[in-house]
Formats: structure tokens, C-alpha cells, sequence
């Protein structure tokens, strides 16, 4: 069964590419006649040129679009967000061809968009099926490929237990190579050690390997340049995934970059256009929320002055945006007192703080007037917690990630925040606890990760009894 599925790949392909444009046509119709309440044949003829002209872009054009390529290790996500980008490209490229016949404008886009839907769905369900049959049969111990993995540290390793776990993906992993000796508690009875790398490429040849994965650092120069010579002639694929996991970055992305291939190190998820998006949702959001909290504010600003003379606000510096520094604003919780430059951290009965002030911070009311940095683009909704000037200064020194929390605008609430990581954080150990879960948000952004924690802060507020 190994064999045949691999022997018999591109009548495979073509037989999903006949199916694809078969299903595609057959959604298109029926959609018709739900819609139209006839047939095609019996409305405008561009809905059947259309039909005609897609199924059959489809066919030619999905090919070239990688869709019929392996799709071993890939997401579900990432296979559908393709199937999606795919099929849009078709149906745009026929309403195209409708313009240039002047019948554009005879073309119902309410069937266009059930078409639309219906034929993704199709072929997301068909990919569904062919892949749960292939799962089937790797789980089974069938169609699998058999793999090398060269450099076995964290990365190597981490891949080889995924390949394990992931059992239907049909990933079988024969050998292994280390340039360091495996430690007794790391026994692999199933898998051979090739002990040299002048071995790898006789070891593929004689147990039919068809994957090379080299998971070694980017330091490991010298290896790989050997390698290059050494598996010249190996006609199997060959990854290389580089052991990046050892470094504290944000990102591990590969794009284009003068016409070269580059790993973005250091570059957050909700940088270039979703950044845009997000900075006009926080602008338009800060600026609702000062308009609907105004009676709020100004109550708050009344029983500021009338429990202790001073300012209303309070404004401290911060570092925001990639360490550029702005004043943070904040509702005054305090008692005028001079800092001495040095800016301690509320404790708990701290004698600086009024009444109305530790009801205005337990409740974080005080955070309210941050919405102002908002608007001016200083901060954003959700974030890291800017941190006081002196802090940042010392902890950047004993905790090595800690400054790469100032790659992305900090936030009125954040990730840590709701987790409870909030307030004093007079050990090493909180800090570094809130500064991981700063990092773990930078890292997983999502839009949608922030809606999550904009509504458990609306809903329930910030969690954790350490706010003084």
C-alpha cells in the first residue's frame, strides 16, 4: 500500500483536480436553482459562461496554486485559509473575464456569494475526507515516510516527538544523528544512530529514507556546508529547520527580503497591517469609551479633589513603542510626596495611598484616564503593563527576555493582568511570571485573543489580590 499511493500520486492528483471542478460545478448549479428558482440555462447566460469559465479555471489553476501538493505537517487553518484564497482568485479572475465582455453587470452577486460559500465548503469537506482515509491508513503503519533526522537537541527532539504524537501525519523516524552521545535516560531501541555524517547518505540509499530533516543551529556552519557536499546526490526532500528554540525572539517567520530568504527574529504578530487594524480599533475604542465614561470621569475627578488637595491626574513616565518614552496618565491615588528618584511600588496599607484612592486602584478606575494615551497612539487596549522608567532598568538586567515586552505598545490591561499577574511584584519570581505571560500574548496575538481579554476585563475586571 506504501507503493501504490506513492507510485500512483499523479493519477491521485488528477483525480482530486477532476473531482474539485466536478464538485465546484455541481455547487454552482444548485445554487442556481435554489436561488433563481430555474435552471441556469433559463436566466442570464453569463451565470453558465460563468459557470463554465470557473470550473474550468479551477481545474488548471488550482494546480499551480499548490493545492494538491502533500499536505503532511500542514494546519487546518493554513489548508483552508489556501482553499479560501484559491477559489476567491478563480471566481475573481472569471468576474474578470465577465467585464471584458461588458456582462458584468448581469451577474447576481447574491448567487455568486452561495456559490462562493457552498464551493468552499465542498472543497474543505472533500480535502476532510481524503485526508481522515489517509489517516486511516498511517495509523495503520501505511503510507508512511520514512525519515533521517540530522542534529538531535531541542529542536530535533521536539520534532521527533511530534512526529510520534502525530501519527496520522505517517512520519516514521528510522535514524538519527548527534554529534553529542545521547545521555542513558534517551534510549531510542526503534531508532538507528548513524554515528558519522559521511554515513547519511549510504544509511537513505539502503533503507529507502525519504526525508532528511537537519535540525541543526545556525551556529553548526560547518556541518551544514558539509552536508551540502554530502548529500549532493540524495534524491529524497530535505528540511532544514533551524534549532532556533534556544533563542529568546519573538518570531521565527521566513520571508522575502531583498530577494533573499530571511527569519524575522524580533518581529511581533501585530506588526504591519494588523497593527494598522489594530491601532484604528483602539483609536475608535478609546475614543467611545471616553465619550460613554465622561459622568464617570468627572465624578472620579470630583472625589479626587475633595479627599485630598492636589492635581487630578497623575502623570509618570514610561517607555512604550520599541522604548520610545511618553508620559502615562492615571487617576491620582496618592498623596503629594516626593520620590527622591527613586519610584517605589504601592505595598499593601502604604500610607501614601488616600481612601478614595485604594477604592480607585483596587477597582483599577485608576487606569481610566490611560484611554487619553490611547487616543494620542501611545498605548493601545490591550498590552503589557508599562512598568516605571527605574524598573525597566533593573530587571532588564536579571531577566533576559524582559525588554523584548516593549516591541508592541503597552496596554490599559493585558494577558498577565487577567491571569492576576498585576500590582506589587516585590519578588523576581512574580515579575518573571508577568513578564512571561507579556511574552506568550506578543507571541500568540490575535484579534481575537484580544476581544477575549477586553471583555473578561470589562465583565469581571482584573483578577488577583496583590493591587495596592
Amino acid at each position: 500500500m506504501n507503493d501504490l499511493i506513492s507510485e500512483n500520486s499523479s493519477k491521485l492528483q488528477l483525480t482530486m483536480r477532476l473531482v474539485d471542478a466536478g464538485g465546484l460545478f455541481i455547487t454552482g448549479y444548485l445554487t442556481g436553482l435554489l436561488h433563481f428558482r430555474k435552471q441556469l440555462d433559463e436566466v442570464a447566460p453569463i451565470h453558465l459562461v460563468l459557470l463554465y469559465v470557473c470550473t474550468t479555471l479551477a481545474f488548471f489553476l488550482f494546480s499551480q496554486l499548490d493545492l494538491y501538493s502533500s499536505l503532511r505537517g500542514r494546519s487546518v487553518a493554513a489548508n483552508c485559509r489556501r482553499l479560501a484564497i484559491s477559489w476567491a482568485a478563480v471566481l475573481l479572475a472569471g468576474l474578470f473575464f465577465s467585464f471584458l465582455i461588458n456582462h458584468i453587470g448581469s451577474i447576481s452577486r447574491l448567487w455568486l456569494s452561495y456559490w462562493y460559500l457552498s464551493g468552499l465548503l465542498f472543497l474543505i469537506l472533500f480535502r476532510w475526507t481524503v485526508l481522515s482515509s489517509l489517516h486511516f491508513l498511517r495509523k495503520r503503519g501505511l503510507n508512511t515516510k520514512r525519515v533521517v533526522i540530522i542534529g538531535y537537541g531541542r529542536t530535533g527532539q521536539e520534532m521527533h516527538r511530534r512526529a510520534l504524537r502525530h501519527d496520522w501525519a505517517g512520519y516514521e523516524v528510522k535514524a538519527i544523528h548527534s554529534a553529542c552521545p545521547l545521555p542513558a535516560d534517551m534510549q531510542l531501541p526503534k531508532v538507528e544512530h548513524i554515528a558519522a555524517l559521511e554515513e547519511v547518505h549510504d544509511y537513505v540509499l539502503a533503507h529507502d529514507i525519504h526525508e532528511i530533516w537537519i535540525a541543526l543551529p545556525i551556529s553548526a556552519s560547518t556541518q551544514l556546508e558539509r552536508l551540502q557536499y554530502l548529500l549532493r546526490n540524495a534524491l529524497v526532500d530535505i528540511r532544514w529547520v533551524p534549532d532556533l528554540q534556544g533563542m529568546h525572539m519573538l518570531s521565527h517567520k521566513i520571508g522575502d527580503f531583498l530577494g533573499f530568504p530571511a527569519v524575522d527574529l524580533n518581529r511581533p504578530i501585530s506588526s504591519g497591517p494588523h497593527g494598522m487594524v489594530k491601532d484604528v480599533f483602539d483609536r475608535l475604542f478609546a475614543a467611545l469609551a471616553l465619550l460613554l465614561l465622561s459622568p464617570l470621569l468627572l465624578l472620579i475627578a470630583a472625589g479626587i479633589k475633595y479627599s485630598s488637595p492636589g492635581p487630578v491626574l497623575f502623570k509618570q513616565p514610561r517607555h512604550g513603542l520599541n522604548g520610545k518614552k511618553f508620559d502615562v496618565y492615571k487617576f491620582r491615588s496618592m498623596r503629594l510626596h516626593e520620590e527622591h528618584g527613586q519610584v517605589l511600588q504601592a505595598t499593601q496599607s502604604d500610607p501614601r495611598i488616600t481612601r478614595f484612592g485604594q477604592f480607585l486602584r483596587r477597582t483599577s478606575l485608576d487606569e481610566l484616564p490611560q484611554f487619553i494615551n490611547v487616543l494620542m497612539g501611545d498605548m493601545s487596549v490591550v498590552g503589557p503593563r508599562p512598568h516605571a522608567l527605574q524598573h525597566n532598568d533593573m530587571y532588564k538586567q536579571v531577566l533576559d527576555s524582559y525588554m523584548l515586552r516593549h516591541r508592541v505598545k503597552p496596554g490599559i490591561t493585558g494577558w498577565a493582568q487577567i491571569h492576576g499577574y498585576r500590582g506589587e511584584t516585590d519578588t523576581l519570581d512574580k515579575m518573571a511570571k508577568r513578564v512571561q505571560f507579556d511574552l506568550y500574548y506578543i507571541q500568540h496575538w490575535s484579534f481575537w485573543m484580544d476581544f477575549r481579554i477586553i471583555v473578561w476585563t470589562t465583565c469581571k475586571g482584573w483578577t488577583g489580590k496583590n493591587a495596592y
